[in-house]
């Protein structure tokens, strides 16, 4: 069975089937935020789709984050190590891309089983 949750104009925010959570297009709410900042809202987005699919941190299996310049990833990067324990990062995938939005940084998708 399929499952969807927290429906917007154009998506779910989580889709679940057969144990694994989809979680798509997670951007910062305040674009006029640095690096650091839009990241850790992203990731408090995330920390929240993540218990709406009843699934948590330890249970992220891959991340794929863009972002729109290379060279803020280490502001990106330490927030990220902040926010998870070593023992409970995903397989990640960080891709540089060419535009998010008018000042979007970063856009996020992950998958955690449940």
């Amino acid at each position: 069975m399929t499952e969807r949750l927290l429906r917007t104009p154009t998506l779910h925010r989580v889709v679940k089937h057969n144990g694994i959570a989809y979680i798509g297009g997670i951007v910062a709410d305040d674009d006029s935020l640095d690096m650091a900042g839009q990241t850790r809202e992203v990731l408090k987005k995330l920390d929240a789709y993540l218990q709406e699919a009843e699934s948590e941190l330890s249970k992220l299996l891959s991340a794929t984050i863009f972002i729109t310049d290379m060279n803020l990833k280490p502001a990106m990067d330490a927030v990220w190590k902040e926010w998870l324990a070593p023992e409970d990062m995903p397989a990640r995938a960080t891709i540089g891309v060419a535009d998010l939005g008018e000042r979007t940084l970063i856009e996020l998708i992950a998958t955690a089983h449940y």
